[in-house]
């Protein structure tokens, strides 16, 4: 494969990329100096060589926990449960959240072979153990998976005697977090109700 082919082949490989974006991405690299495809190439090394799971809610971080798990000004009564590590920032991004996170990695998808072990739930429930937690609040994309996925923790969750909330639907179902404007997401926040009363 000769280079120009093994880029696309590579880009391709990313989520939403198909063949014509990657094509287009590869071109556009290709016509920028030698810096930049050092810089991006550097950028990326950086990134998979320092950038690990906290060990508290599973986002990314340079350190063993991340800096919204160490900021004491939060509110760490509160776990906001969300599907990947890329839904923490739009929830962010909208300033109306001061609670902490717990990034699942994944939705219960017994189709697809995924069940409760092979996502972050028994160390959410860990998590419940340790700490003080009076809420939990899901924001999981409104699919089948993101459901099942609430009503099984829901169920769990419920005899501990923790208020368990999801965000109000705004949320088109289908749609996914990562993409959600912030408005519709911070009327998702304030809406939310209590799950399963």
């Amino acid at each position: 494969m000769n280079p120009l082919s093994k880029l696309i082949f590579e880009l391709s490989k990313l989520p939403g990329i198909g063949e014509k974006s990657a094509t287009r991405m590869a071109y556009f690299i290709l016509d920028q100096g030698a810096d930049y495809a050092e810089s991006l190439a550097s950028a990326l090394v950086n990134a998979k060589q320092k950038l690990r799971y906290c060990s508290e809610c599973f986002s990314f971080s340079e350190n063993e926990l991340c800096e919204i798990c160490e900021d004491q000004k939060r509110d760490h009564q509160q776990i906001c449960v969300v599907e990947r590590p890329s839904d923490v920032t739009p929830i962010e991004k909208t300033g109306s959240y001061r609670g902490l996170y717990h990034v699942l990695h994944g939705l219960l998808s017994p189709l697809d072979g995924v069940g409760p072990d092979d996502i972050k739930i028994k160390e959410l429930l860990m998590r419940l153990k340790a700490k003080d937690v009076t809420e939990i609040i899901f924001v999981l994309n409104p699919s089948v998976e993101g459901e099942a996925t609430g009503m099984y923790l829901s169920r769990l969750l419920k005899p501990i005697g923790i208020k368990v909330s999801q965000v109000a639907y705004g949320i088109p179902f289908g749609g996914t977090i990562e993409f959600t404007d912030r408005q519709t997401l911070v009327k998702a926040l304030e809406n939310r109700t209590e799950m399963y009363k």
